[in-house]
This record gives C-alpha cells, structure tokens and sequence, in this order.
C-alpha cells in the first residue's frame, strides 16, 4: 500500500525553475532516505540527487550541483526538488524513490513514484 506520487513537472524555457514534490503515504517516511532519478528519451534512469531520512545529509550528480536543492518534510511527508537554470538536457521523466540509505545505486531503493514529466526548451 506504499504510494510515492510525483507532481510539478510541466513545460519551461531555458533557465527557468520548477519544483518537484513528492507525497508519500503507507510508509514511515522518517525512516527512509529519499531520492531523485531521471530517464530521458531513449537513455536509462539516472541518479539526481538524495536526502537521509533526517535532511541531514544531501549528494547530488555532478550535472545537478549549484542548480538543484533536494529537501524533505517529515511532518508533511513530502520531499521535493528545486530546481533552478534549467537546460534542455535536463528534460526527462522525474521520479522519485524511498529506501534505507542515502545513496546513488538504484537497486538500493525499495519504492518508487510514477513519474513526472519535465520539458526545457531552447
């Protein structure tokens, strides 16, 4: 019964900003470390960014570093995504997952979101 329900993607242009979040329901969502991971057309998932279950501690891809800010609510059980100087390479579905531990490996997550979309343009 564990749901992960992404929101706030859409269409923006090139510098721009959009924030994610990501509602959880049916887990002890204090007790997780949460992620971000990204597929674009035609590549596989790829890691963005993640949160230890207290907010404590944060890693972000390379690609991401000064422009996006993950963070997490436990009293709203929301963890959400700025994200700041878009770029078209950064057009992808957004997804976001739940584990144990704060890390970058995507079979180290046990529950995921459906997804949602991201659109940059030039």
């Amino acid at each position: 019964q564990v749901q992960l329900v992404e929101s706030g993607g859409g269409l923006v242009q090139a510098g721009g900003s959009l924030r994610l979040s990501c509602a959880a329901s049916g887990l002890t969502f204090s007790s997780y470390a949460m992620g971000w991971f990204r597929q674009a057309p035609g590549k596989g998932r790829e890691f963005v960014a993640t949160i230890s279950w207290s907010g404590g501690d944060t890693y972000y891809t390379d690609s991401v570093k000064g422009r996006f800010t993950i963070s997490r609510d436990n009293a709203k059980n929301t963890v959400y995504l700025q994200m700041n100087s878009l770029k078209p390479e950064d057009t992808a579905v957004y997804y976001c997952a739940a584990g144990r531990l704060w890390v970058k490996e995507i079979s180290e997550y046990d529950y995921w979101g459906q997804g949602t979309q991201v659109t940059v343009s030039s």
